[in-house]
């Protein structure tokens, strides 16, 4: 038994045992990941299996009940504890993580928009006498 200077042993860490929640993890395309934390099979029929895929093990979730890879959100016994997945089976978080990159676009050509306008008064001003210099 070793033990560290200056304090008591450490406990093991036990198995997701980290700092914070979860978060949701949908698959690129948006649609609903059975391997999120957050999704649940109603029938209680969702395993997660590790399947050797190219020489490395990947986990993939499998239906118990037809006996097959789990077909995600749109199976008719899918379900969100966040109450996230969308009838046509794509993810709430999805979306908005794509609708947040857009805002910002939206935003930065807008301020781009604005600067122009302004560097048009600015000119109008400094023609007519009313320039006001960098006094800021």
């Amino acid at each position: 038994m070793s033990f560290r200077r200056g304090g008591p042993p450490r406990r093991p860490r036990e198995r997701g045992e980290r700092g914070g929640k979860p978060r949701p993890m949908p698959l690129p395309d948006g649609r609903c990941n059975p391997l999120c934390p957050y999704f649940r099979c109603l029938k209680n029929a969702l395993t997660v299996v590790r399947k050797p895929s190219h020489g490395k093990m990947h986990r993939v979730a499998y239906c118990r009940w037809i006996g097959d890879e789990c077909i995600g959100g749109s199976c008719q016994y899918a379900a969100c504890a966040l109450k996230a997945l969308l009838p046509d089976g794509t993810c709430l978080y999805a979306k908005e993580k794509g609708q947040k990159e857009t805002r910002i676009e939206e935003l930065e050509s807008e301020i781009a928009k604005e600067e122009t306008e302004m560097s048009k008064v600015e000119r109008l001003m400094k023609r007519r006498g009313y320039y006001l210099g960098d006094e800021f």
